[in-house]
């Protein structure tokens, strides 16, 4: 008898983790105070406890194993400290050097773009205001994710991210979704 699986995107707020379980001493919120989950729910790949956006979840680990591989492309948009040059988004579309478990590697190359805010990620929690120097935004879609690759690219060209929200991983979309709201879906077609 084979199980059922199932599968869900969650628009994962800023200040929670994406684990279900925290064997450290200090509390962090975790991803089971947002929805009663089924035993054995797994996040899909992370987002750190400051990012924010589209998160998937499964009871199966082939899923999570397929949806985490270069096949998907993950797309974010990020508030950067400062105006981002021309010549900066050509460094992070060709690749950049950052630092990953004490080794330098070269990130693939990626799409990058300048922006203005999307409507659809409402206003997140206070960063700052303008009396602290001016910020700017990108979207930038990747086929891979070292940890925390997309703030560290970022810095690496002269601008930190500020804040980060994820907002598409392969064809599922961040947008029509509220923070914290779960939504059940197929991904039979993904196996």
């Amino acid at each position: 008898m084979s199980t059922k699986h199932q599968h869900f995107l969650l628009y994962k707020p800023a200040g929670y983790i994406s684990q279900f379980v925290y064997e450290k001493k200090r509390t962090k919120r975790k991803l089971g105070e947002l929805y009663d989950f089924p035993k054995g729910t797994m996040a899909i790949g992370r987002l750190d406890e400051n990012s924010e956006g589209l998160l998937m979840l499964t009871t199966d680990g082939n899923v999570s194993e397929t949806i985490r591989s270069t096949h998907y492309e993950k797309e974010y948009v990020a508030q950067l400290d400062g105006i981002i040059t021309d010549e900066a988004i050509e460094e992070l579309k060709k690749g950049v050097e950052i630092g990953v478990k004490g080794l330098r590697l070269m990130t693939k190359p990626c799409t990058a773009n300048k922006i203005e805010q999307p409507d659809y990620i409402g206003a997140g929690y206070r960063i700052r205001d303008e009396r602290h120097g001016p910020t700017s935004w990108i979207s930038i879609t990747l086929t891979e994710g070292k940890f925390r690759q997309v703030r560290k690219m970022t810095a690496a060209v002269g601008y930190p991210t500020l804040r980060l929200i994820r907002v598409r991983i392969g064809d599922w979309q961040l947008k029509g979704m509220n923070p914290r709201e779960v939504v059940e879906v197929d991904l039979t077609d993904v196996i």
